[in-house]
């Protein structure tokens, strides 16, 4: 014995799984843009741990000439 579908449950059966594919989709997009946002604080922190070693150095290195300047 056959059984036949409707016309409308197949249209619901579709719907949901646009549906589902949306919802997919939405978490997917979500996703990428909280690991792009990541990607860029850690990127930003990275530069600032850069410019205050830097920073450091340049004091280290005129603290080093003033040594030796005082021993000339």
């Amino acid at each position: 014995m056959k059984t036949q579908t409707s016309p409308r449950r197949v249209e619901m059966h579709l719907l949901q799984e646009d549906l589902a594919r949306a919802h997919c989709r939405s978490i997917l997009i979500d996703a990428e843009q909280n690991r792009r946002f990541r990607l860029a604080s850690q990127f930003a922190k990275a530069q600032k741990q850069a410019e205050r070693a830097t920073r450091r150095a340049e004091r280290a290195s005129a603290k080093a000439r003033l040594t030796l300047a005082r021993m000339v």
